[in-house]
């Protein structure tokens, strides 16, 4: 890939890597077992609580250095592809007034998606440990 291209993947990289991370802090300042009982209050075990603050918040911090970045990047797509069928698809697009929409989820969905597509070497962990097996374009 091109220096324009890798430097436009190191900042789709730190915005969601810095978005997931935060998101993953809040849960754990908010309180696991309060966000664990709102998970179980629309229907979702409330392990998944945890589960998803561990991997937003080491998922985050992960994608930022450049460390597993094709891996995290899955499992914030998977992440969104929950949130978007469980919670957000039934208040619409942008939202009901009274729940958020899933404008954003879809948003971070497709950059989860570009990273797990294409990788992101420039200024990464990984690049320290070799080429990786991503194809050049």
């Amino acid at each position: 890939m091109n220096g324009k291209t890798e430097i436009g993947l190191l900042i789709v990289r730190l915005v969601l890597g810095v978005t997931f991370l935060v998101h993953g802090l809040d849960k754990f300042q908010s309180g696991l077992g309060n966000i664990a009982g709102w998970f179980e209050s629309i229907g979702l075990p409330g392990f998944l609580a945890y589960v998803t603050a561990v991997i937003e918040t080491v998922g985050g911090a992960a994608i930022i250095l450049g460390l597993g970045t094709r891996i995290a990047a899955a499992l914030f797509g998977v992440l969104m592809i929950g949130a978007m069928f469980s919670v957000k698809f039934s208040a619409g697009f942008t939202g009901n007034g009274q729940s958020a929409g899933f404008e954003l989820d879809l948003a971070l969905f497709a950059l989860s998606l570009l990273l797990v597509l294409t990788g992101s070497r420039y200024l990464a962990v990984d690049s320290l440990f070799g080429r990786s097996r991503q194809t050049e374009s």
